[in-house]
């Protein structure tokens, strides 16, 4: 199964994309779509999708697993993250691909095997994991790969409900 995942993000959004056979994931690529901090709000969703869209097309995952929303302290931040990660879900839903959506604590559940693993933590993980020489940069790529992780150790699972949805009890 060729899993994308996806940091979802306004500026940055990191991608990685891998493939999962069994327990074993192999990397396959990683990197970020970025956006102009001076173009126009509606351009830069724009070229999110557009660019997400593109990312479908080439990989043509079976699955596209995204990181739902955490922030905390900077609301406008986290509208503009809101609105770039609404554009990806509808590249998602328009390309037909199932989407998966996993929260951090999940996402780092079953990377690392502890929910509140911290971010240096996650990126050693995830280059353990893929065997990958270095971490995967930037850090949204490392993110994305992350969530692509997850999901496949979900979907191999028994948490798995067997109808496209994840139990969410961790």
């Amino acid at each position: 199964m060729v899993i994308l995942g996806i940091d979802p993000g306004f500026a940055t959004v990191g991608f990685g994309v891998i493939k999962a056979e069994g327990a074993k994931c192999a990397f396959i690529r990683c990197g970020a779509v970025t956006t102009k901090a001076g173009d126009r709000l509606s351009y830069r969703l724009s070229q999110i999708y557009d660019d997400i869209t593109a990312l479908i097309g080439t990989f043509k995952p079976d699955a596209v697993a995204v990181e739902e929303l955490f922030f905390n302290t900077n609301i406008t931040t986290g509208i503009s993250v809101a609105q770039g990660r609404g554009v990806i879900i509808l590249a998602c839903e328009k390309s037909g691909v199932p989407l998966f959506e996993y929260t951090p604590l999940q996402i780092k559940q079953a990377v690392s095997g502890y929910g509140r693993a911290d971010k240096k933590q996650m990126m050693e993980m995830v280059r353990r994991l893929l065997g990958l020489k270095a971490v995967a940069r930037p850090d949204d790529a490392s993110d994305a790969l992350a969530a692509a992780i997850c999901h496949a150790r979900f979907s191999n699972s028994l948490l798995n409900m067997g109808d496209g949805e994840v139990c969410s009890t961790i």
